[in-house]
């Protein structure tokens, strides 16, 4: 799936009966990210993550979720950032094999964007993060950088 068709999937069930698109907004580090908020099945604030011994950097570890155990992805770690001493919020997603989470450093306020306001990803976007980014909206005053969930599947970044 290329980041073009992924976005097209996510516009449909996000968007508002004025033709908005309806994006929860997280944070890591200086920069703000956008996730369709229809995608979202649930934000856990400072979950218990167990490590997982051996496991690639980019796996924040292991949480508990409604009686199954969930394997929790660090966007910070993919993103190559320094480690953070505040707890992470989780995002709670269903992926192809089962629950996955995203760790982020917090989870803002949802945000009703347009999609003329979208702007793809610069062909000058290195290859790690045009794979973990759908394209961005200009909002007045900042840069919502719109992320595709399925990107953060564990299955899907083991392959």
């Amino acid at each position: 799936m290329t980041a073009a068709s992924g976005l097209e999937s996510l516009r449909a069930p996000a968007a508002t009966a004025e033709g908005g698109i309806e994006m929860c907004s997280v944070r890591v580090g200086e920069t703000l990210f956008g996730i369709p908020i229809m995608s979202i099945l649930e934000i856990l604030g400072s979950p218990l993550t167990r490590p997982v011994p051996l496991a690639p950097a980019h796996i924040g570890g292991l949480v508990h979720y409604r009686g199954e155990i969930l394997t929790a992805v660090s966007l910070r770690s993919l993103l190559g950032l320094p480690g953070h001493s505040a707890p992470p919020d989780l995002l709670v997603f269903e992926g192809r094999d089962g629950y996955f989470g995203l760790l982020v450093d917090a989870v803002g306020e949802v945000i009703t964007v347009s999609p003329d306001d979208f702007e793809p990803n610069p062909s000058t976007l290195d290859d790690r993060r045009k794979a973990l980014f759908a394209g961005a909206y200009k909002l007045s005053g900042f840069l919502l950088v719109m992320l595709d969930p399925g990107q953060f599947d564990p299955v899907h970044l083991s392959q």
